[in-house]
C-alpha cells in the first residue's frame, strides 16, 4: 500500500483551481484544537525543543518563519481560507482584541489527548489545557459582547476543528524508554482508555457551547519517515504494527462520533478520516513519499528540521518537509479532501463543507 496517494491525485486540480472569491465566512469563528500538525506558534515561547520557529520552517510562508511545523501554511491555514476568512485564525499567545471574535488557534506542537504525552520534549499545552484557554477565551468574548446570551449564540455558529492523538501514539506509547503506558496496557486497552478520555474532552468543549466540530482520526503513523527509520519497512512499505494500534483507536473514535451525535441534543460532531484521505493506489512518478525535504536533527529534536540547513528546493514533490510534518502542498490537498470529500470514506457522517452549512 503506498501513501497519500488520492491526495497527490487532485494535487493538479489544486494548483489549476482558481483562488476563492472573497464574502462573508461561511462561520463567523473558527476554533482549533490540536498538535503540531495545527499549531500556527503557540510553542514559540514554552521552554520546550518542540518548535519550529527556525529557518528552514517557513520558507515558503509569506511573512517567513512563524511557528508553523512546515514550509508554508498548515492544515488549519487552509480551512481557514476554505470557510472564506481573510486572514489566519490568530494563535492563542498573540490573540488580542476583537479579532478573538472570528476565532483562535491553540494547537500546541507534541501535544496529545493524555497530560503526560510529550513531556520528554518540554513544556507543552495538551487538549486539557488548551479547553482551559479556550474557556479564557469565552470569558474574554462575553466581555466584549456585553452579556453571556450572545457569546452563546456566538459560538454554536462557529466551526470547531481537533487533531488530537497522534503523540498519544508517537511521543508515548510507542516510546516504553520514557513512558509506561505500554507497560500498563495492551493496544486494545490504551485505544479503549485513549478514547474514554477524549469523549470526556470533547463533551467539555460541547458543554462550552461548541455544536460544528471536525474530529480527524490518527493518520497512517506507521508511513511517517521517522518511524520506517526507527522500525523499518514491512512489505507494505510501512510499520504495519503502528498502523495496526492506531486503527484500533480510529474504530472506536467512529463510534464515539455516533454517540455523541445521539446523546448530546443539537450537536453535530463528524469524523474525519486521515487514513482513507491519505491512502490509496500507485504513487504518481517524482512524488516522494517517505522521506524528507529538509535535513533531520538526531538531537533531543529527533526528525525536526535542523536548524539553518537549506532544504530541497523541489518541495511541491515531497509529502513531508521533516520526519513528521507535511509540506504545505500536502496540507492543501488534505484540508480540501477533508472540506469536500473525494470519497465517501473521507469524512462521516459529513464533510466540512456541508457541517458549516447545518
Amino acid at each position: 500500500m503506498s501513501i497519500i496517494w488520492f491526495i497527490l491525485m487532485i494535487l493538479i486540480l489544486i494548483v489549476s483551481s482558481k483562488p476563492m472569491v472573497k464574502g462573508e465566512p461561511l462561520v463567523p469563528c473558527y476554533f482549533i484544537f490540536g498538535d503540531s500538525v495545527v499549531d500556527n506558534g503557540n510553542n514559540n515561547n514554552l521552554t520546550t525543543t518542540a518548535k519550529a520557529n527556525y529557518p528552514p520552517y517557513g520558507i515558503d510562508f509569506h511573512t517567513g518563519v512563524n511557528g508553523r511545523f512546515t514550509n508554508g501554511r498548515n492544515k488549519a491555514d487552509f480551512f481557514a481560507e476554505l470557510l472564506g476568512f481573510d486572514s489566519f485564525i490568530p494563535p492563542f499567545v498573540s490573540a488580542r482584541g476583537k479579532e478573538i471574535l472570528k476565532g483562535v488557534n491553540y494547537a500546541s506542537g507534541v501535544s496529545g489527548i493524555r497530560d503526560e504525552t510529550g513531556y520528554r520534549w518540554g513544556d507543552r499545552w495538551s487538549m486539557n489545557r488548551q479547553l482551559q484557554n479556550h474557556l479564557f477565551t469565552i470569558s474574554r468574548i462575553i466581555s466584549i459582547l456585553g452579556n453571556i446570551t450572545s457569546a452563546k449564540d456566538l459560538l454554536r455558529k462557529c466551526l470547531y476543528t481537533v487533531d488530537m492523538g497522534n503523540n498519544d501514539y508517537l511521543n508515548n506509547y510507542l516510546q516504553p524508554q520514557f513512558y509506561p503506558s505500554s507497560l500498563l496496557y495492551t493496544p486494545n486497552q490504551f485505544a479503549t482508555v485513549l478514547t474514554q478520555q477524549f469523549s470526556q474532552q470533547l463533551r467539555t468543549l460541547y458543554s462550552y457551547g461548541a455544536r460544528k466540530v471536525a474530529v480527524s482520526n490518527i493518520g497512517l503513523l506507521g508511513c511517517l519517515p521517522e518511524e520506517l527509520e526507527v522500525f523499518g519497512r514491512n512489505a507494505s512499505g510501512c510499520v504495519d504494527f503502528i498502523n495496526n494500534y492506531v486503527q484500533l483507536f480510529n474504530d472506536k473514535l467512529k463510534l464515539l462520533i455516533d454517540d455523541l451525535n445521539t446523546n448530546l441534543p443539537n450537536a453535530r460532531f463528524i469524523y474525519i478520516n486521515q487514513t482513507s484521505i491519505s491512502s490509496g493506489g500507485p504513487t504518481p512518478v517524482g512524488i516522494t513519499v517517505d522521506s524528507s525535504c529538509c535535513i533531520t536533527s538526531d538531537t533531543i529534536a529527533k526528525g525536526q528540521c535542523r536548524k539553518g540547513e537549506v532544504p530541497c528546493s523541489n518541495r511541491n514533490q515531497y509529502i513531508f518537509f521533516d520526519n513528521f510534518h507535511p509540506t504545505e502542498v500536502a496540507n492543501m490537498a488534505t484540508a480540501r479532501r477533508s472540506f469536500t470529500a473525494l470519497l465517501p470514506s473521507d469524512a462521516y457522517p459529513t464533510d466540512i463543507s456541508q457541517l458549516v452549512q447545518t
